[in-house]
């Protein structure tokens, strides 16, 4: 998409031909669309964000890109304003503490393929429009431009009933351990140290457990978990050793995770032979749409911390298999 026209001859010819000006043109604009709508979509005292959010605010940046992005010798300024734009946008985020790391991860394929989505359809716009005059061009320009927020808007207020409806997802991984079900009962319940193996999120910004501390045993007791940043504090509903533990999760502060809350935990033990099946289960509340994305992601990071938990238990006992 380097080149959209398929030809090196210009579309259209405009006085600010500097292709570096140009890609600054438009990339300011994008990052200005880009941000403006963030806070546009956004669910005040909330941390929801919706299709708007991750799809329209991004279409509507990239048809912004390519109306105002100066082309006159080819059309490669308008990708490369698109990709500043972008990586303007999300660092912006990242460096305002508005966005976490894993999160613009995660939302990277999503907003990059509306973007550009958005360029081409405005790249083709641009191009009907120049088969009117200078004025008329200019003038249709900005009704596009002027709409685009009134569109965010619209679209925001639209999805907003929705928003306010958390989903709840439940995340479970399970471990054979060769070991019985009260040696896994004693590693589990209260934690010295953590060194388990860290799957790939965690190398990108997932917080890393550390230790779990038990202050009691019975209904009621706290358990803190503490991470690299952070912490979960944790209240006993179900104990029952060495065969269960279910825990509700009361207070979190770990960074960048404004928009899922950590429901209950729930550790399962069940003596199979010589061996012991240890089932993690994770209930999580998440204020991200749309769902057909966003939830395979939230299993990817919630699982990520379970078997850096089971990876720590592999290596105190030999490990048959994960599912």
């Amino acid at each position: 998409m380097a080149q959209l026209n398929g030809s090196s001859q210009p579309s259209e010819t405009h006085p600010l031909t500097n292709p570096w000006k140009a890609v600054l043109v438009g990339g300011a604009t994008g990052t200005l669309f880009g941000l403006a709508g963030f806070f546009i979509a956004r669910v005040p005292g909330s941390g929801a964000m919706g299709t708007v959010m991750f799809c329209l605010v991004p279409f509507a940046a990239g048809i912004a890109i390519a109306l105002v992005t100066p082309a006159g010798w080819s059309d490669r300024p308008i990708v490369a304003a698109a990709w500043l734009a972008l990586i303007a946008s999300l660092a912006a985020l990242v460096a305002t503490g508005k966005e976490g790391v894993v999160c613009v991860l995660m939302a990277f394929p999503l907003i990059f393929l509306a973007l550009f989505v958005g360029v081409v359809i405005g790249y083709f716009v641009r191009k009907v429009a120049t088969s009117v005059n200078r004025q008329r061009r200019t003038l249709n320009s900005m009704i596009i431009l002027a709409a685009l927020p009134l569109l965010i808007f619209a679209g925001h207020r639209a999805e907003l009933p929705k928003l306010v409806h958390a989903r709840s997802e439940t995340i479970t991984t399970t471990i054979v351990l060769a070991a019985e079900p009260e040696q896994v009962w004693a590693n589990i319940q209260s934690l010295d140290s953590l060194t388990g193996r860290k799957p790939f999120l965690m190398y990108v910004g997932l917080p890393i457990p550390q230790r779990c501390v038990l202050e009691g045993t019975k209904l009621g007791s706290k358990r803190i978990c503490y991470f690299d940043h952070g912490y979960i504090e944790e209240s006993i509903l179900g104990w029952d050793p060495p065969h269960r533990m279910r825990l509700s999760i009361d207070r979190t502060n770990l960074p960048g995770r404004h928009w899922l809350e950590f429901e209950g935990a729930e550790y399962d033990l069940r003596a199979d032979g010589n061996t012991t099946v240890l089932t993690r289960t994770t209930t999580i509340a998440s204020d991200l749409y749309p769902a057909w994305y966003w939830q395979r992601l939230e299993i990817w990071g919630v699982s990520s911390e379970h078997e850096y938990l089971f990876s720590d238990l592999a290596r105190r006992f030999a490990v048959s298999r994960v599912r």
